[in-house]
C-alpha cells in the first residue's frame, strides 16, 4: 500500500517547551486517520509542520513516498487549519470562483463540490449569511477544489451545535468513500470512533498509540516495547503465539496480546530468553479508556 505521508523522529520546540517529540507515523492511500489529543497535545503543530507552514526542529518527513518533493506534492493536498475565511460580501459561488484563480484550477468543479457538501441551494447567498456549519462546509468546499489526494482537516467540528457536528461528519465519510485519503486532528474521542479508521494518540507531543481504531479495542490490550536490539526483540515477539500483531513504530516496538497478561509476565517471558527490555508499557484495552487516561494525565 502505498505511504501518503511518512514521519519519522519529528519533534517540535517552542524556547523550552516541545509541542511535538519525537513523532513517527506513516498515512496509508484509502485510510482516514485521526490524530487525537488533548489542546496541547501537538496536533496543529504537526499538521502545520507536514503543511510547511511550521518549522520543524528535528526528524523529517515525506510526502508520497518521497517521489516528489513538499513544494509539489502540497499541491494534491487540501487542508483546512484555521477558521473559514471567506469574503463576507462575495456569494459561496464567488468565494469558490476566486479561491480557484489562486490555486489556478478550473472553475467546472464548483458546483460539484458544493453539491457535496450541500451548499448548492445556497450557492448565490452571501458569506455573511452562512451559519458556523455552512461556513465550515463551503471550507471543505474549498479545500476539495483541487481534488486532492489528500484532506487535512484541524478540529473540524469544533464550535459546531449537533445537527451541524453531524453533518460535517457524514461529508467526511462520503469523501473518504470516494477513494480521497483523510487526515483530521480532534480532541473528540466520539469523532474518531465515529470517522477514523485509524488514530494517533498524542499527549504533550508523544505519541501513546498508533494504528487502527479496532486495534484500540483489542480485549486484551497492547504493549509498546523498547530494547537495545531491537530486531532480537521482533523475532522473539513474533514467533510466540501469545502476541497477535506487531509492528515497529519509530523507535518502539508495538505487539498486541492474545491472550489476558501483565506487563511484569511479558518482561519476564522476554527475560528468559535474553532480552532486556529498556520500556514497557501496557496500554488499557478500549479507547475510551486510553482517551480518559491520556486527558487525565494532562
Amino acid at each position: 500500500m502505498e505511504n501518503i505521508l511518512t514521519i519519522n523522529n519529528l519533534t517540535k520546540k517552542f524556547g523550552s517547551l516541545t509541542a511535538v517529540d519525537n513523532l513517527s507515523f506513516s498515512i496509508e492511500r484509502g485510510n482516514v486517520y485521526g490524530i487525537l489529543g488533548p489542546n496541547g497535545s501537538g496536533k496543529s503543530t504537526t499538521l502545520g509542520i507536514v503543511l510547511n507552514v511550521v518549522n520543524k526542529t528535528a526528524g523529517n518527513f515525506q510526502w508520497f513516498n518521497g517521489n516528489i518533493d513538499t513544494h509539489n506534492a502540497l499541491k494534491k493536498v487540501g487542508a483546512i487549519i484555521e477558521r473559514p475565511n471567506f469574503y463576507p460580501y462575495m456569494t459561496a459561488f464567488q468565494n469558490l470562483q476566486l479561491v480557484c484563480k489562486i490555486k489556478e484550477v478550473s472553475e467546472v468543479k464548483i458546483t460539484e463540490k458544493l453539491q457535496l457538501v450541500g451548499l448548492i441551494d445556497r450557492k448565490d447567498s452571501k458569506f455573511s449569511t452562512f451559519s458556523l456549519g455552512m461556513k465550515q462546509r463551503l471550507a471543505i468546499a474549498s479545500a476539495l477544489l483541487n481534488d486532492p489526494e489528500i484532506l487535512i482537516l484541524d478540529e473540524p467540528t469544533n464550535g459546531l451545535d449537533p445537527q451541524g457536528i453531524h453533518q460535517i461528519r457524514e461529508i467526511i465519510k462520503t469523501i473518504a468513500s470516494k477513494g480521497t485519503t483523510i487526515l483530521l486532528a480532534s480532541h473528540l474521542l466520539d469523532e474518531v470512533e465515529k470517522v477514523c479508521t485509524h488514530v494517533v494518540i498524542l499527549r504533550k507531543g508523544v505519541s501513546l498509540y498508533s494504528g487502527s481504531v479496532d486495534g484500540m479495542n483489542a480485549s486484551h490490550g497492547f504493549l509498546t516495547m523498547q530494547s537495545n536490539n531491537m530486531d532480537l526483540l521482533q523475532n522473539a515477539v513474533e514467533g510466540n503465539s501469545t502476541f497477535g500483531t506487531v509492528k515497529r513504530e519509530g523507535d518502539y516496538l508495538i505487539a498486541y496480546l492474545n491472550i489476558p497478561m501483565d506487563a511484569s509476565e511479558v518482561n519476564k517471558l522476554l527475560f528468559e530468553k535474553g532480552i532486556t527490555l529498556s520500556h514497557l508499557v501496557k496500554r488499557k484495552e478500549s479507547l475510551e479508556e486510553q482517551f480518559l487516561e491520556l486527558t487525565k494525565q494532562n
